[in-house]
């Protein structure tokens, strides 16, 4: 994915403070980080030979072997997908800093190193090397446990102890009932009871090695056992999910919090044109200390999902992303930005977020716009056809539109829109017709008989600008009627004070423009060609091209991150955020 990197010094950003530098790292400091980075990577390995016990059968006898009788194996080596779920996801959630994670990992293995400890005070344990080499390599994990506490400060959701054992409890009832199920249909051996199954198969959950041996009167085959011990694995980790997950960030936009958000924008809205969109109801706001900056954000899957630029003053940014970034190392959620400014990019390096170009904005200075010239024919050409159809366009603030035509407007909107899902977080607002929006801009678009056939609505952007926010249309009408529509406002944009106005965001539309000119390299050329065929499902060129008619130009967005192995989940949490994907069951539930 191509990707261009804000400049470090832009001329936009004002004359400011320099940022405080954090202190430098103590050496208790940098020893306490170690410890946590050293858990971490012990989980992993933990991990990682389990599943490879698991797959190879000699590796998994010799660990067998030295886990029973007069052995024992350090913490978490079991040879089991049991234990090898829990060692992947204690990682995970380790490396996010979770306190349940590090309280979870102390309960566990303190009290395993005070029976190894008194293991080997006591003949034939402490005769083995082996069993000292388990206890020297637990002791170490507890110890870097210990020295790593006070990095281990991440909290979770009050509900998750509640959640975690309703979870436990059904996924025991359906995978130990569907486990006992295939038990007892595969069972050679016979005069088994019902409690001999239940036993062996939940012995088979923990270890796929010789303990469910010992229930006599049960003998599967072994790809029965691995089923079983699957499905316990699975269970097992639906419920350290709901122990460990992060808090979904439930504390959205309130009426106080709008309000001061509209006092920043009034003051400063003019700086970013997608300011507006700060309003969703579905965000929570992160005040600047001064109160006079602001970063909103919505947590999804546990990605905290910043969009646009922060609303308030530049000097006070930086207090606003502080406060966001500790709010989401709080709470373990990922941070990252979606659709910010070159201006804001700067500001976000300066506290360790890195960028990554996701297009462009294509922004029409309406007194450099004209139909006229060879460029502007096929626009041009568009806007006279639907104009010679008996299409007429009727442009008001919402404020001045009466309810009873604004209800029917919005019920025309629902109709037409595509598919049950609303779409758009860090562009659009999300809802159309609601009474705090008045000073927002409804293009009505109606047939020669009268008719409804379309709605443009657009946001304020300052005081002499507007931004799209949502577009649709009767899928019969008049092909060229969004371009007609478009058209006319640009064209009567002085009637409203309108110097300038923000169209739709193209996605990747530097590759487009660059991968079809002469000389483009085989590397772009074929990133081009993979947009191309995503874009029979994504429109991702279709809106470029839409937007290109009307000669704008071209601002750059950005994504911003903090870790680049982060871009997977954060890829993940935008399409969910803007529609584009919704999980089973989920609906329209916050998370």
């Amino acid at each position: 994915m191509p990707a261009r990197q804000p400049s470090l010094i832009s001329p936009q950003v004002p004359a400011q403070r320099k940022p405080r530098l954090p202190s430098l790292p103590t050496g208790g400091d940098r020893l306490r980080k170690r410890a946590a980075v050293a858990t971490v990577w012990y989980l992993r390995l933990m991990a990682v030979l389990n599943i490879a016990a698991v797959l190879s059968l000699p590796f998994r006898e010799e660990v067998h072997e030295h886990n029973a009788g007069e052995f024992f194996t350090p913490y978490l080596a079991t040879a089991g997908l049991v234990s090898a779920a829990l060692a992947s996801f204690l990682a995970v959630v380790m490396r996010r800093r979770k306190r349940a994670a590090w309280v979870s990992n102390l309960l566990l293995a303190g009290p395993l190193l005070a029976l190894y400890v008194l293991a080997l005070t006591r003949d034939p344990y402490g005769d083995h090397l082996f069993n000292w080499l388990s206890t020297a390599l637990t002791g170490l994990f507890v110890a870097a446990l210990m020295i790593s506490r006070r990095e281990f400060d991440a909290i979770g959701d009050r509900s998750n102890p509640s959640l975690a054992v309703a979870v436990g409890t059904g996924g025991i009832l359906v995978s130990g009932t569907l486990g006992t199920l295939l038990v007892h249909a595969t069972n050679t051996l016979p005069g088994a009871t019902l409690q001999d199954e239940i036993a062996y198969t939940l012995l088979r959950g923990i270890s796929v090695g010789p303990l469910a041996d010992r229930v006599d009167a049960v003998h599967a085959p072994r790809w029965v056992d691995i089923i079983v011990n699957i499905l316990i694995a699975v269970t097992f980790l639906l419920v350290l999910y709901a122990c460990f997950r992060a808090p979904r960030g439930a504390c959205l936009l309130g009426a106080d919090d709008e309000a001061r958000l509209r006092e920043l924008l009034d003051r400063h809205g003019e700086r970013d044109s997608l300011g507006y969109f700060a309003l969703r109801r579905d965000k929570a706001a992160m005040f600047s200390p001064s109160g006079k900056a602001a970063v909103t954000y919505r947590v999804v899957g546990g990605v905290s999902l910043a969009s646009g630029d922060p609303i308030g003053d530049p000097e006070a940014w930086p207090g606003a992303i502080d406060a966001w970034l500790s709010e989401a190392r709080r709470h373990a959620w990922t941070p990252a930005v979606m659709g910010a400014s070159e201006e804001a990019g700067t500001v976000y390096a300066r506290h360790g977020m890195d960028a990554l170009e996701l297009g462009d904005e294509a922004i029409v200075d309406l007194p450099d716009f004209t139909l006229e010239g060879r460029a502007m024919r096929v626009v041009r050409q568009a806007h006279n056809r639907v104009r010679r159809a008996g299409y007429t366009v009727r442009i008001r603030r919402h404020e001045d539109i009466p309810a009873d035509e604004m209800a029917v407007l919005v019920d025309r909107a629902d109709h037409w829109r595509d598919g049950t899902t609303e779409r758009g977080f860090s562009m659009a607002l999300g809802r159309l017709g609601d009474p705090a929006d008045g000073r927002c801009v409804m293009l009505e678009c109606r047939d020669a008989e009268g008719q409804p056939r379309a709605v443009l609505s657009f946001v304020p952007w300052g005081e002499h600008g507007l931004s799209l926010d949502l577009m649709r249309r009767d899928r019969d009408c008049e092909n060229g009627l969004m371009e007609y529509m478009v058209v006319e406002l640009l064209l009567r944009a002085e009637e409203l004070g309108i110097r300038r106005v923000s169209l739709n965001f193209a996605m990747f539309r530097s590759v487009f423009e660059r991968g079809s000119r002469l000389g483009a390299g085989p590397v772009l050329r074929l990133w081009r060609s993979v947009l191309t065929f995503f874009s029979r499902w994504w429109q991702i060129e279709s809106l470029y091209r839409a937007n290109a008619k009307y000669r704008p130009l071209w601002e750059p967005r950005f994504l911003l991150f903090a870790k680049s192995s982060d871009i997977p989940r954060i890829g993940l949490a935008s399409a969910r955020a803007e529609g584009f994907l919704t999980l089973p069951g989920l609906g329209a539930r916050r998370s």
